[in-house]
Parts: C-alpha cells; structure tokens; sequence
C-alpha cells in the first residue's frame, strides 16, 4: 500500500512539474515583445525630404497616434537631398535594432537604385516594410497671377511652343516623371529644376524663379484654397475629393497620370517581434478617425495598406518604375 502511494505522489509532481514548465515557456512565447521591453526608448523616424513638406507634414499629424500605442517618442529626423537618397541611404544603413524607421516614397525611392549611373548597393529587399500611409495623385499648378496661361489646356498648347521650366523633387520623383511623360506624350518642353522638396518647389514658383508647379494634391490644397496658387489639372483618373472642382488631365483629353505613396520601413534584418509590434501600432495609428480627419484637411489620402499588401504595392511600383526608365535615358 505505502509503495503504491509513493508512486502516485511520484507521478503526481512529475506531472505537476511538466505543466509548470508548458506554462512557464507558453508564457515566455507568448509575451516574447514584451519580455524584450520594446520599445525602450524614443524611435527615429527618418523623413528624406525638407521639414514643411508633404512627406513631412503628414508625418508630425500622424505619429502622435502611433506613440500613443507604443509608449515612446517618434521623433521625425529630416535628411533632405539626393532625390530622397541621403535618408533612404541612412535608413537602408541603420542597425535593424528598432530605433531607427523611416518613410519611403515611391516612384523617386524605386529610381535611386534601379537608374544604373547611381551604382547602389540597395534595393527593394535592403528595406522590411511597415505600412502604407498616403496615396497623393500628382498635381499641376501655376501663381495665381500667371497671365501665361489659366487653365491645363492652355499650358499645353504654350508649352508645345515654348520651353517652360518645371519643379521637381529630385530625378525620378514623381513630380519629375510627370513632367517628363508629359514632354513624351504631348509633346510639351518641360525643362526639369530639381529641389531638395514640395516646400522648396512651391516657394521656386511663388518667386517667379521656376514656370509650372509639378507636386501632389496633399502638398497643394491649401495653397491653392488660399489664392495663392491654382491648381489646373490633378494627374488621376478621377477628381479628388479635396478638389472636386479641378479637373483631371484626363478630362481635356491629356491621358497622363502620376501620384506617389508614403509609407514606412524598417531597415532589413529587423527582429521579426519587434516588426510586429511596429506593424500594429502604426494600423491603429494610420486608421485612427482623427488622424484621417486631420490629414483629409491637408489633402492628404490615407491609405493603410499593411503586411503583404504594402509589399505588393512597393513591387508592382518598381515595375513601372522599370517601364518609365526608359524616360531617363536607361
């Protein structure tokens, strides 16, 4: 009798021990982000262009959301130049320890690695995606006082005539695209000036220093609304909301488009934890009603795309960023 009771005890905290140690490792497992503490500490979030930017300006509206569900300091790092390249370059560069994220833009981000007289080392898999924050159809607009010419028609015609300059935030952006299929297609004379950012484009414009202002609507609309410029024509297949009442290039029979996407990226080799947390924290951040309410103002259009989708949308990009090369002289 005393050695059957000995083994059922012996049985009883062998048992008992082998659950202790599923509950002790499923608890590890399950809460391994937070068993890591991250984050610890304030994130950089690299921005490649000039404070006061589209870029820009939507990521000061936006990342306060997403502070709030992480717990830290998003603290927005302007390295304007390059095309974008001096952040993406820093970004791509970055010890993948979580600290360090940045926005990415697309086409001008496809172009600084596909154009081979740039010979870089990076590309699209040097970077872990995040999320997609903002879709902004490219824009065309002129001062306000512009005698020239007043609407997209007109602009055309004088511009299959004349050569006019044009901004652009870099070679390969999709401000210098737009004006470069417009040259193929229409046969207008854009001469690209390439800037450092929207910001500067606008103030080259305003100065009377440059002819046409090739931006998006996020970067336009309240200037525009404001009198100080005028948009004549938006780069999509359909009118913006934010501007119901500009027509499409479309509309007066010019079948050109552009626009450009905004989202965030981690340097590769990120820990795959620590993406995670960074993935849902920026979906509740960029779906946030305020926050769309806010950038709506701007002009600016969410778009969250997350995961697979966000990549998908990077690849089937650099796949017209390949087909535009062409425009480049590749």
């Amino acid at each position: 009798m005393k050695k059957l009771l000995s083994m059922v005890l012996i049985m009883v905290l062998l048992l008992a021990g082998c659950a202790g140690n599923k509950a002790s490792s499923g608890s590890s497992k399950g809460g391994s982000g937070n068993a890591k503490g991250y984050p610890k500490k304030a994130i950089n979030v690299i921005v490649a262009y000039e404070a006061g930017g589209g870029t820009d300006s939507g990521a000061r509206i936006m990342l306060p959301y997403v502070e709030k569900e992480l717990g830290v300091p998003l603290n927005v790092v302007n390295k304007p130049g390059g095309g974008g390249w001096i952040g993406w370059s820093q970004l791509a560069n970055a010890k993948p320890d979580g600290y360090t994220i940045g926005y990415i833009n697309t086409p001008n981000f496809m172009t600084g690695y596909l154009d081979p007289k740039f010979k870089r080392k990076e590309n699209l898999e040097s970077f872990t995606p995040i999320a997609n924050h903002v879709t902004d159809p490219g824009a065309i607009a002129i001062r306000a006082d512009e005698k020239r010419f007043t609407n997209i028609k007109e602009l055309v015609d004088y511009a299959k005539k004349k050569r006019l300059t044009a901004t652009s935030t870099g070679v390969g952006s999709d401000d210098h695209y737009a004006s470069l299929k417009m040259n193929d297609q229409l046969g207008t004379k854009f001469e690209p000036v390439q800037n450092k950012g929207s910001a500067e484009s606008v103030t080259s414009v305003l100065g009377g220093h440059v002819d046409v202002l090739f931006a998006n609507v996020g970067e336009l609309m309240s200037l525009h609304k404001e009198g100080k410029i005028k948009i004549i024509g938006v780069m999509n297949k359909e009118r913006s909301t934010f501007l119901p009442k500009v027509p499409t290039l479309e509309e007066s029979g010019y079948k050109v488009y552009s626009w450009s996407a905004r989202g965030l990226a981690a340097p590769k080799g990120i820990d795959p934890e620590q993406l995670k947390v960074l993935q849902e924290a920026f979906e509740k951040g960029i779906k946030n009603k305020e926050q769309v309410e806010k950038m709506g103002k701007l002009g600016l259009q969410v778009q969250y795309l997350g995961g697979q989708d966000y990549k998908h949308l990077l690849q089937s990009d650099e796949d017209e960023v390949k087909k535009l090369g062409k425009l480049l002289g590749w």
